[in-house]
């Protein structure tokens, strides 16, 4: 299974969180973030969403069609998280807009097996790979990609 944590672009502040849109800033990243993924995602793949306007903006600009899920809304908890997307038993690939600090636990949980605070930029994608090999389950970092490393 491949788990592409996508955390939602720059959006503006406000006290209402969910309702929270992003910035012109936010939509050129979310852009050129969903422009990337686009030509390296496989054909069918799931793309879910929190409830957040933020995190549904920045889903909708790599598809028009995605699933929103309030287990992905700021502050849940990592597993959580792990069960709304199936991960691993799920197979395939799939996309979650999401938020900080969950998208920095789940890098560290999957990667490290440690729960400790990783920081994630906005915008930014963490592609990780699911495997089994010789009966062992790996977890690998296919790539981390902020939204700066795509400026020309």
């Amino acid at each position: 299974m491949d788990l592409i944590l996508w955390r939602h672009a720059e959006a503006e502040e406000g006290v209402d969180d969910l309702a929270r849109a992003l910035t012109r800033r936010g939509q050129q990243q979310a852009s050129r973030m969903a422009s990337w993924l686009r030509n390296r995602l496989p054909e069918h793949y799931v793309l879910l969403a929190s409830e957040a306007v933020r995190s549904q903006q920045t889903a909708a600009y790599l598809a028009k069609s995605y699933t929103v899920l309030p287990e992905l809304n700021p502050g849940v908890e990592v597993d959580d998280v792990l069960r709304a997307v199936g991960w691993p038993e799920a197979g395939g690939t799939v996309v979650v807009a999401g938020h900080q600090p969950y998208i920095g636990w789940l890098a560290a949980r999957l990667l490290a097996e440690q729960q400790q605070m990783w920081s994630v930029k906005k915008g930014s994608v963490w592609w990780l790979n699911h495997r089994e090999r010789h009966g062992i389950e790996q977890v690998r970092l296919k790539l981390m990609l902020t939204p700066g490393m795509l400026d020309p």
